[in-house]
């Protein structure tokens, strides 16, 4: 077995806690040299490159941020252990920390992660909402354990990624009542020259809706895309325009915005991915969140 030297390991860590070798070096009590000199060993001994240089500043690598983690579970778990000799109580939760691409509708993100915070064992989520690529980049960082997306990852982009197709339903269109009674008609051909909020441009939803408006020959007046679903939603509510949503929402987005579902867009769907950076998911949160996605969310 390879020994690792948790001597080496906790300099590092405070290093990296701290932002810098003189702040670790005071709260340590050693001399900066000499913790300059631990952290290289450490280094060699794991053959990674664990800081580097910017400006003044020091950044961790990726490798870096690996060992971080790690290094700070490890030391958690070490004064958790202490505690639990003393007889007081740890508290520490299961920890998920959940990447949500952007586009992703808000209520969507929610449900498919409401399962996760009803586990007998406490835990701690967190949610990071930005671009796909930044967060795949992050997952395979181990910054997050999980991304949840409306398209997969390319293989291309990042061969360690791993997709899982938690489910596939329909899409709807939503108006607020007030909008529905200024365009009465046969649905959806009445949306011809009615106003449409529509998500961003170069979404996967974007792309197949402008596509099948085409197909349709439908023409609606564009009154704003966005980059947030739940900022288009509630401009929905207000009556700004037709808006779509995916049909297994639609309960729940008359429910929250005060709208009426119109009717479906028959041969429109939406999907949704989990994307991991290992095949086998066995964390317990992961395991019910998927579990719940297939059985509730989007059921056969």
């Amino acid at each position: 077995m390879a020994w690792l030297n948790y001597h080496h390991l906790l300099y590092f860590w405070t290093v990296a806690r701290l932002g810098s070798v003189r702040a670790a070096a005071e709260e340590l009590s050693v001399s900066q040299p000499a913790l300059s000199t631990q952290i290289r060993q450490l280094e060699e001994r794991l053959e990674e490159r664990l800081f580097e240089k910017d400006g003044r500043r020091l950044r961790l690598t990726e490798a870096g941020r690996l060992a971080y983690r790690y290094a700070d579970e490890i030391f958690t778990l070490g004064r958790e252990f202490q505690n639990e000799l003393k007889g007081r109580p740890t508290g520490r939760p299961l920890r998920l920390v959940v990447g949500v691409s952007d586009v992703l509708p808000k209520l969507m993100v929610h449900r498919l992660l409401r399962p996760a915070l009803g586990l007998e064992e406490p835990l701690r989520l967190s949610c990071r909402e930005d671009r796909l690529g930044e967060l795949v980049q992050a997952l395979l960082a181990h910054e997050v354990d999980l991304v949840l997306s409306d398209v997969p990852c390319p293989p291309r982009t990042a061969p360690r990624a791993f997709n899982h197709l938690l489910g596939v339903c329909g899409v709807d269109l939503f108006a607020a009542p007030g909008l529905l009674k200024r365009h009465r008609g046969a649905f959806p051909a009445a949306l011809d020259g009615a106003p449409l909020l529509l998500p961003a441009e170069g979404t996967a939803l974007r792309r197949d809706l402008d596509a099948w408006f085409e197909r349709q020959g439908l023409r609606p007046v564009v009154a704003g895309d966005f980059d947030d679903s739940a900022l288009l939603k509630t401009f929905g509510a207000e009556g700004e325009g037709f808006f779509t949503a995916p049909a297994a929402l639609a309960e729940e987005v008359c429910r929250s915005y005060g709208v009426r579902r119109v009717c479906g867009l028959e041969g429109l769907q939406e999907r949704v991915y989990a994307i991991s950076a290992a095949r086998r998911l066995v964390h317990p949160a992961v395991v019910a969140i998927l579990k719940n996605a297939k059985e509730e969310v989007f059921p056969a």
